[in-house]
């Protein structure tokens, strides 16, 4: 018999310790922390200490970065133990293999997108995460886009991003059947702020989701 599918979740710009807590208590495979200055939800390095101190053993801990220089990303992963770095700018695949963490390519889903030609120029990372085009925003814009222009034959190995909440998001695994969610505006109570009922309404959402995928 097939064992069940589980997918998984990632809960992403994090800012304050209970939101951290809250987010490993209510067993999430992995957490992200923004480290683009821009992003209204950006830590600096010793607020990352910080809160990589409350993530425990088999919680992945993962760094968000757009169009970092090498250096910046050095300094963060001397400070902050990252077991995964996430890419949501113009980085080239070499740019994102060279320092020796799994990591992350966020393809924003635009108009005239080839999934297969990015997918095979980022064949060295992880996983794809598809997000929600915005000209003005690398990510976080809170607006989901067309599921149907995610390819079955890749759904599996994606993590599909892009205006998920408790009230989508069971719906969204149902119909693409990804790897893994990730979610940061659909569980705030403001931006940074995370809602811990939300956030609980989240994983239900996944937990219904995955009995009928």
């Amino acid at each position: 018999m097939r064992a069940p599918v589980r997918t998984r979740v990632k809960f992403c710009g994090l800012t304050r310790d209970e939101d951290i807590r809250a987010a490993v208590d209510l067993g999430v495979d992995a957490i992200g922390l923004v480290f683009h200055p821009a992003s209204p939800r950006a830590v600096d390095i010793a607020q990352a200490e910080r809160l990589a101190a409350l993530v425990p053993a088999f919680v992945t801990l993962v760094g968000l970065f757009v169009d970092a220089g090498a250096e910046r990303i050095r300094e963060v992963l001397r400070r902050v133990p990252l077991g995964a770095l996430q890419f949501h700018g113009r980085e080239r695949p070499a740019a994102c293999a060279e320092h020796g963490r799994p990591w992350v390519k966020a393809l924003a889903m635009r108009e005239g997108l080839d999934l297969a030609t990015e997918a095979a120029r980022y064949q060295g990372a992880a996983s794809l995460l598809l997000d929600t085009y915005d000209p003005a925003l690398a990510g976080g814009t809170g607006r989901r886009f067309d599921w149907d222009r995610v390819p079955p034959a890749l759904a599996p190995d994606i993590i599909l991003a892009g205006g998920l909440d408790a009230g989508n998001v069971a719906d969204a695994i149902r119909f693409v059947r990804p790897h893994a969610v990730d979610v940061s505006g659909g569980i705030e109570a403001a931006k940074g702020i995370k809602d811990h009922r939300k956030m609980a309404d989240f994983m239900q959402g996944v937990r219904d989701g995955d009995q009928t995928r």
